[in-house]
């Protein structure tokens, strides 16, 4: 079908990495539908912490392949307004998901068709747009690279945050004791509600002597996205033949008023972020995986995998629709404060 109008599209868009005021709204007119495309008019689009990465130039990936400007975003849900004729599985006006390697902050977007996923039966567009890209990465730590057995020990990090809670559920579908580590008071019922079997509250408790009490031989396996600030302890109480999943750096990024990068502080951290030497994770018999989520959005096989997994768990009602905080498109700026300023919960979404 051949789109009868072109009105122009809104973007949130990076022209160069620094602060919160770097995010500006953009129009540009819309691009032509490519082999294989849909087009979509995005109601939602997710808001990730890997987002204000994006904005401080902190995201190798996005240099690679694309360079600024930039519109951040990896995950939108909205309504189908046109199909390329090779796609016949979808129609126009279908309410859809849809994930993307970038670009997601706009009122419109174009992806192929393998990309594209149908809006779960009752679920809102910020429900929709709050899904994939945390259970993507929760799935790609445990279900790709931990593999944790049933009646597995398991520790999580920012265990109430989007991807901690996506974490914690997972975990209690493949039969796993959840412990959940959370930085704040007001955390604790989060985590507890999305299916912890113990919490730790680091704010009010000695973290490890809480997580050795929990697990005195180990753990079988710890997330970590926080970096120099736990993850050298995540890997002593990682237990022998254990895995440790590394897929952020939080704590290397001060929070500030301005959003900006203090570069000596990240220097500083680097210095300090534990080497793994082969030597040692072979006779303490530990592994030490990492990754981020961009290169899954390459893998047609692995994303595949992934959605079908995650829509089953779905459908039999194993994964409930988030409650995410919403921000109007135009507050862009104001989204990335609050998921950078650590004291939120779940998912922040992005309404246009």
């Amino acid at each position: 079908m051949t789109a009868t109008s072109a009105p122009l599209v809104q973007r949130i868009v990076v022209k160069k990495p620094g602060g919160f005021e770097q995010l500006q709204l953009t129009e540009e007119a819309p691009r032509p539908l490519g082999p294989g495309e849909v087009r979509i008019d995005v109601r939602a689009a997710g808001v990730n912490y890997a987002d204000a990465m994006v904005r401080r130039g902190l995201y190798r990936t996005a240099k690679k392949y694309f360079g600024y400007p930039l519109a951040p975003g990896f995950e939108v849900a909205g309504v189908i307004t046109e199909v390329d004729p090779a796609v016949t599985d979808l129609k126009v006006g279908d309410r859809v998901i849809a994930v993307t390697l970038f670009g997601g902050y706009s009122s419109e977007l174009t992806v192929p068709r393998s990309l594209v996923f149908p809006l779960p039966e009752g679920w809102t567009f910020a429900q929709g747009a709050a899904f994939p890209a945390v259970y993507m990465t929760a799935w790609f730590a445990l279900c790709e690279l931990a593999h944790p057995r049933p009646g597995a020990t398991i520790l999580v990090h920012s265990a109430a945050g989007g991807v901690g809670t996506a974490l914690v559920r997972l975990g209690k579908i493949m039969g796993l004791t959840v412990v959940g580590v959370v930085g704040a008071s007001h955390k604790v019922e989060v985590a507890r509600a999305a299916g912890c079997d113990h919490v730790i509250d680091k704010s009010t408790q000695n973290l490890w002597k809480e997580a050795e009490r929990h697990a005195p031989k180990g753990y079988d396996v710890v997330l970590d996205a926080n970096g120099v600030e736990t993850l050298g302890e995540s890997y002593k109480h990682t237990a022998p033949v254990g895995r440790l999943v590394v897929y952020g750096f939080s704590t290397m990024i001060p929070k500030t008023r301005s959003g900006r990068t203090n570069w000596m502080k990240l220097a500083f951290d680097f210095l300090r972020t534990p080497r793994f030497s082969p030597l040692d994770l072979t006779e303490k018999n530990r592994s030490v995986l990492a990754f981020n989520l961009s290169d899954l959005f390459t893998r047609q096989d692995l994303l595949a995998t992934a959605m079908k997994d995650l829509y089953g768990w779905l459908q039999q009602g194993l994964l409930p629709p988030s409650n995410p905080r919403t921000f109007a498109f135009s507050e862009a700026s104001e989204a990335h404060r609050q998921i950078e300023s650590g004291q939120t919960t779940g998912k922040l979404v992005l309404l246009s």
